[in-house]
């Protein structure tokens, strides 16, 4: 039986139906205790469901993007059959009720085609999907939003700064719409938004359980707030330099300190593109023009045959100061909120889904333990 056979005779009815319940409470720390606290651990692995079983999708552009939302999972699933018309490669698993279907783009295919090629593939795939996310890191847009490096961007809009056509006296007229979400998911973001006005994120927490099943994952770790450097806008990096240490610090931004290196949470416009912006100039132009928080590469090919959340960790400012010190946590830091918005959504008919306390899951009998302080 093919994949898309298999997919289509275990198609729930929940596919017809776009409502995404909600959670009223969700697991969180008490602060005055250690956010270490939160745990979430499955005491089996369990085995192998169906294409129809998996209700998110959440596609990642970068192995390192891949890695970090691979280690938010609480089991890892078997394999399914393949199919000879989908080229995607998938990791299965499970966070919290949610059986979760991971897709990363081929190694050195960026952009938005090939986004939406690996989307395209993945909703064929699965069609009982209901929730779909793209996370991964981004460059920053300083300016009237005080955004830092590893800070989170979450897309209540995106648009295609680079859409557009060239009129008769050279400039460039953008023509792409701002496209949105599903409002579902939006609602989501609604409940956990409101839950962070009364209660610090649990993305610290999240990343410290992590650590803790991962040990190895040392580069996913804060780099420090030495490192987090932005310069103005009219200084350009010395291509000559190896490193930003060498750079004038005479010409760094002032900014006021913080009382947390916690990532802060930016909910906006992001901006998506077939190219990488690394020029300070060129972001301050178009974070002006369209108001936009976050530059990405991706996010444009999937909003109209994938309508999703982006989630975007901030990597660097996008100007030459650019380097890669920061995108392993600022993945890290993406997909952490990711799995903490999950925490809020509860599935709405999910066969053979894990629930709290014992369920069966292909005849093996499972326990997923959910350890967190009391509100």
């Amino acid at each position: 039986m093919s994949a898309s056979d298999a997919g289509k005779r275990r198609r729930s009815s929940a596919f017809s139906d776009n409502s995404l319940p909600i959670i009223s409470k969700r697991p969180r720390t008490n602060h005055e205790e250690d956010d270490n606290d939160w745990e979430e651990r499955q005491t089996c692995t369990s085995g192998p469901l169906s294409y129809g079983d998996y209700n998110v999708g959440w596609i990642c552009a970068l192995p390192i993007e891949m890695a970090a939302a691979k280690a938010m999972l609480s089991s890892i699933h078997g394999g399914l059959p393949g199919d000879s018309n989908d080229s995607n490669t998938y990791t299965l698993g499970s966070i919290g009720m949610h059986n979760i279907v991971i897709a990363c783009l081929p190694s050195g295919h960026y952009g938005t085609n090939n986004a939406a090629t690996v989307a395209n593939n993945m909703r064929r795939s699965f069609p009982s999907i209901q929730i779909r996310l793209m996370v991964g890191i981004g460059g920053g847009a300083p300016g009237k939003v005080d955004i830092r490096l590893g800070d989170v961007v979450v897309g209540d809009k995106v648009v295609q700064h680079d859409f557009g056509k060239t009129l008769y006296d050279g400039s460039f007229e953008r023509t792409d719409i701002l496209t949105r979400p599903p409002q579902e998911i939006m609602t989501a973001v609604s409940k956990l938004r409101s839950d962070h006005e009364s209660s610090r994120s649990q993305i610290r927490a999240i990343l410290s359980e992590m650590l803790e099943r991962h040990p190895s994952m040392t580069k996913y770790v804060y780099p420090g707030l030495l490192h987090d450097r932005l310069f103005e806008s009219t200084y350009d990096h010395d291509q000559t330099l190896s490193s930003c240490d060498q750079c004038n610090p005479s010409r760094l931004m002032e900014r006021s300190g913080r009382d947390s290196t916690d990532p802060r949470i930016h909910y906006g416009i992001i901006a998506s593109g077939n190219q990488v912006i690394k020029h300070a100039k060129t972001r301050d132009k178009l974070s002006q023009e369209l108001d936009v928080l976050c530059f990405e590469m991706e996010a444009a090919g999937l909003m109209g045959s994938f309508p999703c959340l982006v989630i975007r960790g901030i990597c660097d400012y996008s100007d030459s100061h650019k380097n890669k010190q920061w995108q392993e946590y600022a993945a890290a830091a993406a997909a952490a909120y990711a799995k903490e918005l999950l925490s809020v959504i509860l599935p709405n008919a999910a066969p053979k889904t894990l629930t709290v306390g014992t369920s069966l899951v292909t005849g093996q009998l499972c326990t997923l333990a959910l350890t967190a302080n009391p509100l």
